[in-house]
């Protein structure tokens, strides 16, 4: 399930070149703060992937909401 939510949301990412400097700059709508910067697409799409899997601990860890991603919804258990 954690998988499928990951992929799902990695199928929304955009990407862009920056004209200043030619790195590529990745982000997911909807998910505010993942974004990542890097010099090639592949390095930026690996990054954003790892901003993305720290974004969903962390929400999980402090009993935050994360967005539905086509269908897919993760959710926490009671507190312990």
């Amino acid at each position: 399930m954690l998988t499928d939510y990951i992929d799902a949301a990695m199928r929304h990412a955009q990407f862009k070149i920056l004209p200043d400097d030619g790195n590529y700059f990745g982000e997911i709508p909807g998910f505010q703060g993942v974004w990542a910067y890097a010099p090639t697409i592949e390095e930026c799409r690996d990054e954003l992937r790892e901003v993305l899997e720290e974004w969903i601990v962390y929400r999980l860890t402090e009993r935050l909401r994360l967005p539905t991603v086509d269908g897919i919804e993760l959710a926490f258990g009671p507190a312990v």
